[in-house]
This record gives C-alpha cells, structure tokens and sequence, in this order.
C-alpha cells in the first residue's frame, strides 16, 4: 500500500501554518503557480497549472491518517489531482502524491475587486526563505505567473487567517522582490 502524500506550493510550505506530519522538500515537473480568483473566495489565491516546461519546489507532507476527506476540507476551494509520477522527493518508498489545483475555467485572473493579499504572500515567501533560502524565493516568483494582479497592502490589519509576522528581513524581501518585478501594491480596493 502507497503512504498519501500531497504537494504544497503556497502557504503549506510555511510549515508555521500546519502541522502536518514528515513535510519535506520536494519539486513537481510539469506544474507551474499561479494567482487566479473564483467565485469561491472572496480574493485571489495560488493555484497550480499545467506547465510542461516548468518545475515548482515545495513540501510534500503525510496527509494525517490517510484522510483525504479532511485535508480536502481544509484545500475545499481545490480539486484533488494525482502527480505521483511527476514529484521528486527523498523518500525510498511507494507513494501516493496529490496536488491541489482548480480546474482550466473556473479561475480568472485577479482584479482591484479581488486582489492578492499581501499577508498571505507574505506567509508563502516565508516557507519558501526558510525551506529554499533566498534562490528559492526567487525562483518562488520566477514560478508564479499574476504579478501584474493588484496585490492589496493588508499588514497592518491582515486579512489572511494563517498570517505570520515577518522578520525585517523577510518583510525587505519581499518588498525588494515585489519592486524588482514591477508588481502594483494598493492600499485600498
């Protein structure tokens, strides 16, 4: 019997923000990020799409007593997609990878109505800083396709359940990044 397994690529490779059991590095081939919006949630969020030209570090992660049932509670805004074959890792025995990603048709793009949070992007280059280090993070946004997306300036109030405080170098980070690449952070939507 194969061990279940899923893939993080956003906020769950911040290991602060779960605790879920053996997370490890790990790289899916053929997936890329991106920030799309659905009817679903009321801002933008990450997703995974096909890409095959592209790799994507994160975490892989036991999911806790085989239940599917409830990680999918916790990703329920996702569809569940088998990557077995195409996720490297370190471990020597058979598993069962999934990756959560919404379907090709139910996401579009963010807008000013439904930005990127800034404290959520925030939690995610933290993991990425602390799994990948500083090449990692920057592979994190050379990875990750919506950076022209409004992207709303919510620290001091964040808006994000699972936020995390930065340290000031993570906060520089991100802020340096986000002006290297051009990105529109707003005060207000």
């Amino acid at each position: 019997m194969k061990d279940p397994y899923f893939f993080g690529y956003g906020s769950l490779v911040n290991r602060t923000t779960h605790d879920f059991p053996d997370p490890r590095p790990a790289r899916l081939t053929g997936w890329r990020r991106a920030w799309r919006h659905t009817d679903l949630r009321p801002v933008a969020f990450l997703t995974a799409i096909p890409d095959p030209d592209c790799t994507i570090e994160g975490l892989i992660a036991h999911v806790p007593n085989g239940d599917w049932a409830a990680l999918d509670k916790r990703e329920w805004a996702y569809d569940r997609v088998p990557v077995t074959h195409l996720v490297g890792h370190d471990l020597d025995r058979a598993l069962d990878i999934a990756v959560y990603a919404v379907p090709e048709g139910r996401h579009t793009v963010p807008s000013e109505a439904y930005p990127i949070l800034l404290s959520y992007l925030d939690v995610v280059v933290q993991g990425y800083l602390r799994e990948f280090g500083p090449e990692g993070a920057v592979r994190f946004f050379e990875t990750t396709d919506g950076w022209a997306s409004p992207i709303l300036n919510d620290r001091d109030a964040p808006r994000y359940a699972r936020h995390r405080a930065l340290s000031p170098d993570e906060t520089a980070f991100v802020d340096d990044h986000l002006a290297r690449i051009g990105a529109r952070v707003v005060t207000a939507v």
